[in-house]
């Protein structure tokens, strides 16, 4: 039987092999770093990165963007910490909490971006927060979201129903934050945002199941 974990202890208690897993062992993710950074538009000075983690994403924007103030946000103190080890001089608030109850205000981020951690709520929950990150952008602001996508309805389908099945049997509420994979499909993710306010989206990047798409106030 799959045991779900917490979020924040899960990921806390792999923070040591984080770096070196999802670089050499998520397809796709070693390019998506440096794909992510290279459509971070240039003259950005101001990032939101929600769910920082370790900072991969921004080992690589900080090589194009050496003085971009960064605001981080993560549920797991100890992927921070190692995020502040790695780049203690750069311009990092780093919050530790889950970014659909911090705060992001309006108008203030010329880029947002997250990689891989989308891929663990629904539609509704993710519907609300593109709301959020896209009033938090200026009014040319990008986010960039990189993730673990699939093709089919099916899939999805199957993905969010053992979700269902397992918290149900583990009397785990659906809104609590457990770490399971329920990817939805590039179409749905897509329309999510466009639903949340961007005026476009659109995929720009696929390897295997690592998929980026840039949308645009």
């Amino acid at each position: 039987m799959t045991n779900l974990e917490p979020m924040a202890s899960f990921f806390a208690a792999r923070v040591g092999m984080y770096d070196e897993h999802m670089l050499n062992d998520v397809e796709g993710c070693r390019e998506g770093y440096l794909t992510m950074a290279e459509l971070v538009p240039e003259g950005t000075e101001s990032l939101l990165d929600l769910g920082c983690g370790t900072g991969l994403e921004l080992d690589e924007i900080f090589k194009k963007l050496p003085d971009a103030s960064v605001t981080g946000i993560d549920l797991t103190q100890a992927m921070l910490d190692r995020l502040k080890e790695k780049h203690p001089y750069k311009s990092l608030n780093l919050i530790c909490g889950d970014y659909f109850s911090v705060a992001l205000g309006e108008g203030v981020y010329d880029c947002a971006v997250s990689f891989q951690t989308m891929h663990h709520f629904s539609h509704e929950k993710k519907t609300e927060l593109y709301r959020k990150i896209c009033k938090a952008l200026k009014s040319y602001g990008v986010y960039i979201e990189c993730d673990y996508m699939v093709e089919a309805q099916e899939e999805e389908d199957f993905w969010f129903a053992e979700n269902e099945r397992i918290r149900k049997e583990q009397n785990i509420p659906l809104d609590e934050f457990f770490h399971y994979d329920t990817p939805c499909t590039v179409d749905n993710q897509i329309q999510m945002l466009k639903d949340a306010g961007f005026s476009q989206a659109e995929k720009v990047f696929r390897i295997e199941n690592t998929t980026i798409i840039v949308a645009k106030k």
